[in-house]
Formats: C-alpha cells, structure tokens, sequence
C-alpha cells in the first residue's frame, strides 16, 4: 500500500507513474480536510480537482494511515540529512508524523540542497531519489547512531 501525491507543475510528476502501475501497485492518494491529509485509494474515475487545484480522489473509504507502507513525498528542497521544505502549511509533517511508514522524498538534482534549517515537528525522509542520486539516510543514522 503506497501513498503517492498527485504532482503539480512544477513537481517531479507522479502522473505517469501512477497511470503506468496503478494496475499491478495499491495506490493511494492525499486529499485536504481542513488542515489535515485524508488518505483515498487511487481510482483515475474517482479524481476531481480540490484543495490548491490538485487533483484529489472522491468517495469515503478513508484508509488508515497504519495500513500504509510507503509514502512518496513532495518537496520543494531536501538536504543529505532528509529534512525537506514543503509548501508551508504543515500538511504532510502532520500526515508523516502518525505513521512508521517509509517515507521517501523525491525530486529533481536542483532540490537537492547543503542543509535545510529544521524544526522540531518536521519530519525526515527515510530515502531521497533525485535524478542521478539516492540517498538512504534511515541507513546512514543507523550506523551512525
């Protein structure tokens, strides 16, 4: 069971991905409720524009976010250390900081940043792929720790 985001613009699109393994992978999908995130299976004939004119899932099987494996994460930066810079408004921080889930941030080489000025409620990604690095950081604080 993997949540994925579906991207924006100006993201690393997921878009192509999602339409390619939906068939063979359980996806999941972010939807806004207020200030918080609701996790939707994906169903491309269940989308509808929501919350920052992102592409949301409809209905009301909510999953519980202890029953997902995998987050893939959207990011506007991240560092060698996994902490990343989102848009602002907490979203995810809530979302990550409720489950035991691999969190995996993904993005382009330029997002890839020395260091990232953290606060204690943000939460660091497992794993970061970029286009040309992969950067397992749960690994790392493991034989560092």
């Amino acid at each position: 069971k993997i949540l994925m985001y579906h991207s924006l613009p100006d993201e690393l699109s997921t878009i192509d991905f999602i339409d390619k393994w939906h068939t063979r992978k359980h996806f999941f999908l972010p939807r806004v409720n207020g200030v918080n995130l609701d996790v939707l299976p994906y169903d491309r004939t269940r989308l509808q524009y929501g919350s920052f004119h992102i592409e949301e899932p409809t209905g009301d099987d909510i999953e519980d976010i202890d029953n997902i494996e995998l987050i893939i994460v959207p990011g506007i930066a991240y560092d060698n250390r996994g902490n990343r810079v989102g848009r602002g408004k907490g979203y995810y921080d809530r979302l990550l900081s409720r489950t035991k889930a691999t969190k995996i941030g993904i993005g382009y080489d330029f997002q890839l940043v020395d260091e990232i000025d953290s606060e204690p409620h943000d939460i660091t990604m497992d794993i970061v792929i970029t286009d040309s690095r992969i950067i397992n950081i749960k690994s790392r604080n493991k034989h560092n720790g």
